[in-house]
């Protein structure tokens, strides 16, 4: 127990740790956390043996860590309760509102960040990403970063991701359409995604 919770002192607020602790003793797991991963924050896997595991980024900051880790805890309650189900429907939007009950609290979250979790909770998406206020909240108390998200840069500016040069182009619906120099290729990418702007 005390090896669990000297873990988690690095990676969440300091008030929510006992409620963590809680958390994770009522629906047990295999909880990981990993290096980070551009794609997601974190996940939820089911193996066939019937052992399950929930991996969270560990570049996350503490509030954005602790959304993450009960997101996915909800996806492991809504498993235990229905088995299928679609992976962020009905159910797991209700386990998940259940589930951060606790946490809303200004003790554990600064004001500026509960109010948005607060309205995000109201009908949640899959990602905390698809909410952009809440998204740009969160990245005020990220590192500090040189590295900016594809929606602030300007149109047709150039930017470097995993070491290959893009021009910004046009954004299709909800997704940017960006040209990788080199190859001429179209590459779709979220808004969100953190990219180094070429002067």
């Amino acid at each position: 127990m005390k090896a669990k919770e000297e873990i988690l002192q690095k990676y969440l607020p300091e008030e929510a740790i006992k409620k963590v602790i809680d958390l994770t003793n009522r629906y047990p797991c295999h909880l990981k956390i990993v290096n980070k991963r551009s794609s997601k924050h974190g996940d939820f896997k089911r193996f066939n043996d019937g052992k399950v595991q929930i991996t969270i980024n560990n570049d996350l900051n503490p509030y954005r860590f602790l959304l993450t880790l009960v997101h996915e805890y909800a996806h492991l309650v809504t498993f235990q309760e229905f088995k299928k189900v679609r992976p962020h429907g009905l159910e797991w939007k209700n386990n998940f509102k259940l589930l951060m009950l606790p946490f809303l609290s200004p003790e554990i979250f600064p004001d500026d960040i509960l109010k948005l979790i607060a309205n995000y909770l109201i009908n949640p998406r899959a990602s905390s990403d698809g909410d952009i206020k809440l998204s740009l909240a969160f990245r005020n108390y990220d590192h500090s970063t040189d590295k900016s998200l594809i929606f602030e840069i300007p149109d047709n500016s150039r930017f470097q991701y995993r070491n290959k040069t893009f021009i910004k182009g046009n954004k299709r619906r909800t997704r940017y359409e960006c040209i990788e120099v080199l190859t001429h290729r179209k590459y779709i990418f979220h808004p969100h995604a953190e990219v180094e702007l070429l002067r």
